[in-house]
């Protein structure tokens, strides 16, 4: 008799159609993972609030709130587990707006099993890594007074930015989309004003020289 393998920690998988909770019960299961699934957002809050999974997807479409409520009530930003939101090819900006309350990365639909897994893997494993990152960044205490405040996410990507990383680059330091990244990039470069890149890691050096 095999032993089972540990588990990886659990999923939460929150999408109200069965054939896309049972899809991705069976690849998640296959990759290690505990899955538990929910119809809706409700009954994902509850358990949620009490109980932190390795990651959490979350579909933008659900009965009651949208996964986009659901996102906010929990604080993405500051949710002890990365957040996937999945998205039907129509929700891009709906998507964008997700990662910037907070969401990981998001999974557009149709998607394919093995990819799920390795991206999970991969922010999973990046989440922990940053984890243990957070305590020696520089960048995460510097202010930038006059602007808009960064979220950590943004400071992250910033970091990654200022120390050379390429989009692909940071996005694998981060387990998130090069996309992704650009997004966040877009963002931070209006937040702080800056013009172009070098004008970006000009405002980063006078921050740090004045800290």
């Amino acid at each position: 008799m095999t032993e089972k393998p540990s588990s990886r920690g659990e999923i939460f998988v929150v999408d109200d159609d069965p054939a896309v909770r049972e899809t991705l019960s069976i690849v998640l299961s296959a990759g290690g993972y505990e899955v538990i699934c929910f119809a809706d957002g409700a009954a994902l809050l509850q358990v949620a609030r009490n109980r932190t999974p390795a990651a959490i997807l979350l579909d933008v479409h659900i009965p009651g709130k949208s996964g986009l409520d659901i996102l906010k009530e929990l604080r993405g930003e500051d949710y002890p587990a990365p957040i996937f939101i999945i998205s039907g090819q129509g929700d891009i900006a709906m998507a964008v707006s997700a990662i910037k309350n907070g969401a990981l990365d998001f999974i557009e639909k149709p998607f394919r099993g093995n990819d799920i897994v390795t991206r999970l893997n991969e922010a999973i494993e990046a989440y922990a890594r940053r984890q243990a990152d957070r305590s020696a960044s520089g960048i995460g205490s510097l202010h930038f007074p006059g602007r808009e405040p960064l979220t950590r996410r943004e400071r992250e990507v910033l970091e990654q930015f200022t120390s050379g990383a390429s989009n692909k680059e940071a996005g694998r330091h981060l387990g998130i989309s090069p996309r992704t990244i650009e997004d966040h990039r877009a963002n931070i470069m209006k937040k702080l004003g800056a013009r172009n890149a070098a004008d970006l890691v000009r405002i980063v050096m006078t921050a740090s020289r004045a800290s």
